[in-house]
């Protein structure tokens, strides 16, 4: 499948500029879980929304496409995110970060692959962010997207994390909604008082966001 192809054809300059926006926001609301000095990679970045809209005293990403020209500032490295722990150094970040990636893998299997992979790059206390639709709350919709493969639910984003080793720390089943598309407010000012009031997740949010850490 060509990615870049199904990217153009999913979404204009026009969502791009319109996710832009919107991320200023999540990311500004991300940036608790995020240490402001720490080494951060964002996996399968896509565009670097999250990694873009960050501080922190290191940035990577990484993504099966070429895309460095678009992330100054953030040290980029083309790459499978299964093979992460071959291209990046071990032991070397305080959190990895995944948006809407996992539903992409080939199985479930490789869903926990993918989290041991991390588990390895990863120094002791390293963290793990994932940002995950869940397929309890979008239901069929899930299956919009050509390239999903993979069916995740809060439940089983959190077995596949702890089967690598990792413990939770947060896990909000109902966060965001399912795409940029969805009935989130577009203006910043209505992202960041959504973002403020967690009873209007448990109407509009469709994706799950989990946090954990390793052992010492």
């Amino acid at each position: 499948m060509d990615l870049d192809q199904v990217y153009r054809s999913r979404f204009s300059e026009g969502d791009a500029a319109g996710k832009d926006a919107i991320w200023r926001e999540i990311g500004a609301y991300l940036q608790r879980f995020v240490p402001r000095n720490g080494r951060v990679i964002d996996v399968a970045c896509d565009r670097g929304d999250f990694i873009r809209n960050i501080e922190a005293g290191e940035k990577w990403a990484t993504d099966l496409r070429a895309l460095s020209s678009s992330l100054p500032g953030v040290r980029f490295v083309q790459g499978n995110g299964l093979e992460l722990d071959a291209i990046v150094p071990r032991e070397h970040f305080d959190l990895a970060f995944m948006s809407n990636y996992l539903e992409h893998l080939p199985s479930s299997d490789m869903v926990v692959r993918q989290f041991e992979v991390l588990a390895r790059v990863l120094r002791p206390r390293g963290r793990v962010m994932v940002l995950q639709p869940n397929i309890r709350h979008v239901g069929g919709a899930y299956w919009d997207f050509i390239d999903h493969k993979v069916a995740l639910t809060e439940r089983s984003l959190e077995e596949a994390a702890s089967l690598a080793g990792f413990r939770t720390v947060r896990l909000i089943s109902r966060f965001l909604p399912y795409t940029t598309k969805s009935r989130l407010p577009q203006h910043p000012a209505m992202v960041r008082a959504y973002l403020a009031f967690p009873p209007a997740w448990r109407i509009l949010g469709k994706q799950t966001l989990y946090v954990g850490e390793l052992p010492n």
